[in-house]
């Protein structure tokens, strides 16, 4: 029999297509399948050697099988093997059977008796493969119509939903192994409700009131709304100081290996948020006056007002 497709191209085909569905069945994570388990690597190369092997005994039977022909049989062989793939008796029965076409000599059979100028119509019957697909259409429209329009199943908008569901699901397991976005360079102000509450949450867990209070107006800790910082103000040095502590106070330690980078950013921006507040018993200011230049060009107006506030505080107490 001819081969239509050589064994050097047929033996990598079907071994890439093993391959590709062992990578698409078998969970592996972000590691190759035959990388993370080594049976999956045995497994392939002792297939891709059976392959191999196969091809070697088949071709050495076609051998075989040749010189037990005779020279007349041997001439039909070759003259089979020289017809091309379109002429020959294979192609030809699959074509007979996908279209059902009446040969040239046969067209008298399905000539019907209309002439337009000249132009005779035959009534070939529909191909099979397109009689079949529209069998399978209507079909499948009958199971669509029952399904979602009859028993009530979910529909377009709910299979969204779900999808946008699993997909939160995927990313924020993602996000649980994946390396943190936020660092010292990148950190900025977050400023929305869901982020200053999620950074007050933190604030509560890690029982950071144990040093600055539950109001931040400080205990051991400094007050942490008044303007003035050990360390400098501003959402990057906060930022650092709670990831690697503060150098000219010891008791503050660095918290980067208990809170993550983005939560160290929302609770940065929540005691930010309380800038200000002037709390009751609050903590005498200590450090230096921080300002920020991107927020004001006037530093000699910001610092009278925090005077007079500073001040005010200081007759309260």
């Amino acid at each position: 029999m001819k081969n239509i497709i050589p064994s050097y191209v047929r033996v990598p085909v079907i071994f890439a297509t093993v391959f590709a569905g062992m990578e698409y069945f078998i969970d592996s994570g972000e590691k190759p399948a035959f990388m993370e388990y080594p049976m999956v690597a045995v497994f392939l190369f002792v297939f891709l050697f059976l392959l191999i092997a196969i091809e070697i005994v088949i071709s050495a039977v076609d051998k075989v099988t040749y010189q037990l022909l005779s020279e007349e049989q041997k001439k039909q062989l070759e003259e089979a093997q020289a017809l091309p793939f379109t002429e020959s008796a294979f192609y030809k029965n699959i074509m007979k059977k996908l279209t059902r076409s009446k040969a040239v000599e046969q067209e008298a059979d399905v000539m019907l008796d209309h002439n337009y100028d000249g132009i005779k119509e035959l009534d070939n019957v529909l191909p099979p493969w397109w009689v079949y697909l529209f069998y399978t259409c209507i079909v499948f429209a009958v199971v669509y119509l029952v399904r979602f329009h009859i028993v009530g199943d979910y529909t377009q908008k709910e299979e969204y939903e779900m999808a946008m569901l699993e997909a939160q699901k995927e990313h924020e397991e993602y996000l649980k192994n994946a390396p943190d976005p936020v660092n010292l360079e990148n950190v900025i102000l977050m400023t929305d409700a869901t982020s200053i509450a999620e950074g007050k949450k933190i604030f509560t867990e890690n029982n950071c009131a144990s040093c600055h209070k539950e109001n931040l107006e400080g205990n051991i800790g400094p007050n942490l709304t008044d303007a003035y910082w050990i360390n400098g103000g501003g959402i990057k040095n906060i930022f650092k100081v709670i990831s690697e502590g503060s150098p000219k106070n010891s008791v503050m330690a660095p918290w980067k290996e208990v809170i993550k980078p983005t939560d160290i950013q929302k609770l940065a921006s929540y005691i930010l948020s309380l800038q200000g507040s002037n709390p009751a018993n609050a903590k005498a200011p200590e450090g230096e006056l921080w300002v920020e230049e991107a927020v004001t060009n006037n530093k000699e107006e910001i610092v009278d007002e925090v005077t007079k506030v500073t001040d005010s505080t200081k007759i309260q107490q």
